[in-house]
């Protein structure tokens, strides 16, 4: 009967709408709420530790009293090239992955505006934009492996059998046809995949579960996953910002966000069955375009305790980020010896949802050594544990979020020594992992270098290297199979940025 319904179903292009139903996970929640370090190579060489330093166009994006440091009107372009590297262990076997990727990162302006009356209370005012990637999602791993006990199996008959109160999908769903699967929620949509790739079958006998794997017992199933990501998380920041009485800078912005990304995921298994009898092999094939916007804001203020001491304090709003999601998936397999496979032809456009970021919190302490250099401190706070989803139908992932998520710091320390035209620089940083189980995604660690020069007339070459490294437990396919694979990921970004005073 399967195999008719295959031959007589029609190939049509279609979209179709329908609600989330355990399409998203916490893990895609935090996606968007993480930020890396970005922006101009100045910013980027010393950590991105400039919330007491300003007089960057990337520091108004940790302190809006930044842009007040100005002293001329001032323009920033940056280009960065990325370089992420994957090593995936599963089950004792290793995969190496590398992407490479070239982006204008950062584009911003600042306009000062200054008072000449003498004992002024406001000095001068400052108005300013920036635009910022603040996060690429660039990357690429594979995965893969012999699993000594689970099969990919599961994945579908987690949906099939049902999920919470839903009760397992009926047979008229798994028999419908294409164009009945236009119209099937996401859970169904799985399910029938998987009934039509010959993975699971009604259970014939009368306890149990109400459908069974046709995937031979046993264990010792060799798997496959890889997965491409492409896209961004990008930022403008409006900023305004003044100097008060020659002693503090008080600044603000109102922030527009962009999200646009990509996953494409090709997940394989062998089932080990004996060769030529029932289903030996199958994969799943899917796209997932995730694209919306948001806002947020940030305030803050920089207080010169001398002339040599600033002190740095400011606060970052949530953000409430609206997205939505389009999916297609296809399905090929081999059973009985002969290879086959099912293409819905669909898109599925998913209802808007919108997910909320925790707010940031962030202290800088700096020193400057008059015009021969100087040395930052940042550390930045947020509570992970407060992102959450919109809406009562996602009051679970939420429970999740709140459950598996904590506070989570980040230390960014920052030098720079100057010797005549030419800057030298320096930085680190730590980001601690915003999980409570911190085995599973571990903190990242990162160091940076570059130096700058003058060019004359009011502008500034500088170059800046960026590394990273951290650890985490991925797995090849979610939800339904908790293997994961040890990943290790390791970033190599070189940065240019041109500024020119006017």
């Amino acid at each position: 009967m399967k195999k008719y319904l295959f031959c007589a179903a029609v190939m049509l292009a279609a979209t179709t709408v329908h609600a989330q139903q355990d399409l998203n996970s916490a893990a895609d929640a935090l996606r968007y709420t993480q930020d890396n370090l970005t922006g101009t190579a100045r910013f980027r060489a010393m950590s991105g530790a400039f919330g007491a330093v300003g007089g960057d166009m990337s520091s108004i994006g940790v302190n809006p009293a930044g842009s007040a440091i100005f002293i001329y009107n001032s323009g920033t372009a940056t280009v960065s090239s990325y370089n992420v590297s994957n090593k995936a262990n599963y089950f004792d076997t290793t995969q190496k992955q590398n992407d490479n990727s070239f982006d204008l990162n950062q584009v911003g302006a600042v306009f000062v505006f200054n008072n000449a009356r003498e004992g002024a209370f406001m000095n001068k005012f400052t108005l300013g934009f920036n635009y910022e990637n603040t996060n690429s999602f660039e990357n690429t791993l594979a995965i893969r492996g012999v699993n000594p006990t689970n099969s990919l199996d599961r994945y579908f008959l987690r949906y099939a059998n049902g999920i919470g109160n839903e009760g397992p999908v009926t047979d008229e769903v798994l028999s419908g046809n294409n164009n009945d699967y236009m119209n099937y929620s996401f859970i169904d949509q799985q399910a029938y995949l998987g009934y039509n790739a010959f993975i699971f079958d009604p259970n014939t006998n009368p306890t149990g579960a109400p459908y069974v794997s046709n995937v031979r017992p046993g264990g010792n199933y060799y798997q496959e996953s890889f997965i491409n990501t492409t896209g961004f998380n990008g930022k403008v920041a409006l900023n305004f910002a003044a100097q008060l009485k020659e002693k503090l800078y008080v600044g603000a912005n109102i922030n527009v966000h962009f999200a646009d990304y990509i996953n494409t995921t090709s997940l394989y298994e062998d089932t080990n069955n004996p060769s030529s009898a029932g289903l030996q092999w199958y994969q799943l094939d899917t796209r997932r375009y995730t694209y919306g916007g948001g806002v947020s804001f940030n305030v803050g203020a920089i207080a010169k305790v001398t002339e040599a001491f600033r002190v740095g304090l400011a606060y970052e709003s949530p953000t409430w980020l609206s997205l939505q999601d389009e999916i297609t998936q296809s399905i090929t397999f081999n059973t009985d010896g002969t290879r086959d496979g099912y293409n819905p032809g669909v898109t599925a456009v998913t209802d808007d949802y919108t997910i909320k970021s925790p707010s940031k919190y962030t202290g800088s302490l700096a020193y400057i050594f008059g015009k021969s250099g100087l040395i930052s401190v940042d550390y930045a706070l947020r509570n992970y544990g407060n992102t959450q989803y919109t809406g009562d139908k996602y009051a679970a992932i939420n429970t999740e979020l709140s459950n598996t998520l904590d506070w989570a710091g980040e230390l960014r320390i920052g030098g720079e020594y100057r010797i005549k035209a030419f800057s030298l620089r320096g930085g680190y940083r730590y980001q601690q992992t915003p999980y409570k189980n911190s085995g599973s995604v571990g903190g990242l660690t990162g160091a940076t270098a570059g130096f700058g020069f003058a060019l004359g007339g009011g502008s500034r070459l500088d170059l800046a290297y960026s590394w990273y490294q951290r650890k985490t437990d991925t797995a090849l396919f979610t939800p339904g199979l908790t293997d994961a694979a040890r990943v290790n990921t390791t970033g190599n970004n070189i940065i240019l940025s041109y500024t020119i005073d006017l």
